[in-house]
């Protein structure tokens, strides 16, 4: 049946426990064509093929069947947040977004928000940032923690999630545990409600082969490469002239000419191998990489499960039912607005649906019983705008459509800490543990 509002807050008011979907998916060059799924760090020692792919043996009518993670719940949670935002910015959904403005820091990364942010409202960059509340003479400005929004949600729990709901209702859906907060590890946790994963089915790791061959024909027994110093305003740059090289501590030694290619190791420096094909120069001999080759299944399952049962156990203070209405509404949007945008998941990942196999959506009961659900992403959208406008005067979001509910910057320090890492990643340090 066509999922309409009345339906919907039938299934949230009763006995549905669940609404569920799955597709069926293939890459989009057809079956047989590889697929590369997300890579993780493994030990040096560990060189089997697909090694850095997430493998494991599921069961499938009745068989012990290997598959491959191709895109994990939290990926899939980000991509609907993202997805969200898109609707949100555009001004098609009203939504309480908290940003950070880092414009003035770091041009390229400009916005972050509670949608894009990796522990939405309870992340560290919306932590460190400042909030000014009032106008005038009465403005303050205070960390955003201490301010009304950011205090508000922190005593949060299921047995009243009504502060949580005003300003992150996101956090309701995909999850949030507020770790950092005042109250630590026992800050406000909330399962997620909404869960999405794509997985391989069949899988067998493949092998992948690189190269370069360098019109110039250059050789790198022309040179040794260093890091050449830059001035003031110029960019870094290799040269081949020893005298020019900047110099550094490596190991025991303090002054040493820095190779191109190395590294912050601390305060200290890794050398580099000084090779010019360490700056994309010279040939590179043809390699196999079957670590993370990519691999070639049958098919791929996406699998979408939203909790009414857990959103049912959330309590409020007032609008309890239009809430969570609100939520389930919530979750089948972001489902659909990033289906919209299809499964280009990464380089040399973009999925499909087989035919007649798109997303299809049921609604579970407590006895087991299923009822097929016919909904897209523009009876979602209006689904949502249903449920937004049914809600009671105390839970009603307070910003229309693409307003932040709380305009962030970043603090000084935190200001601070980005201009530092971008400087220390221009040097040549490593960015993260990868």
């Amino acid at each position: 049946m066509p999922l309409n509002f009345d339906n919907l807050k039938q299934f949230v008011a009763g006995d549905t426990v669940a609404i569920r979907g799955t597709a069926t998916l293939e890459p989009a060059g057809g079956p047989g064509d590889k697929i590369f799924p997300p890579t993780h760090a493994v030990d040096d020692n560990n060189k089997k093929p697909g090694a850095k792919y997430a493998f494991e043996t599921r069961r499938i009518d009745g068989r012990d069947v290997t598959c491959v993670l191709i895109d994990s719940v939290q990926s899939q949670a980000n991509r609907m947040e993202e997805a969200l935002e898109a609707l949100w910015s555009e001004k098609k959904i009203a939504l309480p977004v908290i940003s950070v403005d880092f414009s003035s820091v770091a041009p390229e990364v400009g916005r972050v928000t509670s949608l894009t942010a990796p522990h939405r409202i309870a992340d560290a960059l919306l932590r460190d940032s400042l909030f000014t509340e009032g106008e005038g003479e009465q403005a303050k400005t205070m960390l955003f923690r201490l301010s009304a929004i950011g205090k508000s949600f922190t005593d949060a729990s299921t047995k009243n999630a009504t502060a949580l709901f005003k300003v992150c209702p996101t956090g309701l859906v995909f999850g949030l545990w507020d770790s950092t907060g005042p109250k630590g590890g026992l800050g406000a946790k909330f399962q997620r409600a909404l869960v999405s994963e794509i997985v391989g089915i069949n899988a067998a790791p493949g092998s992948k082969t690189s190269s370069r061959i360098d019109p110039a024909q250059l050789v790198n027994a022309a040179a040794t490469m260093y890091r050449k110093q830059p001035a003031a305003g110029e960019l870094l740059t290799w040269t081949a002239d020893e005298g020019e090289a900047e110099r550094g501590p490596v190991g025991t030694e303090t002054d040493v000419p820095l190779k191109w290619g190395a590294k912050r190791d601390g305060d200290k420096w890794k050398q580099g191998e000084g090779k010019l094909t360490t700056a994309n120069h010279s040939n590179i001999p043809p390699t196999i990489d079957s670590v993370a080759g990519g691999v070639t299944i049958d098919e791929a399952r996406h699998t979408v499960v939203l909790s009414l049962a857990s959103l049912r156990r959330l309590r409020f203070t007032t609008g309890a039912e239009e809430a969570r209405t609100v939520l389930a509404a919530l979750g089948l949007l972001a489902v659909f607005a990033a289906e919209s945008s299809g499964h280009d998941l990464r380089s040399r990942c973009l999925l499909v649906p087989k035919k007649g196999l798109a997303l299809k959506l049921e609604a579970v009961a407590r006895d087991g019983g299923t009822t097929p659900i016919e909904l897209d992403l523009t009876g979602a959208s209006k689904l949502y705008s249903q449920a937004v406008a049914a809600l009671p005067e105390d839970v009603r979001f307070e910003k229309p459509a693409g307003e932040s509910l709380a305009e962030l910057q970043p603090s000084p320090k935190l200001a601070n800490l980005v201009k530092r890492s971008r400087e220390l990643a221009a040097a040549g340090a490593d960015v993260g543990d990868a």
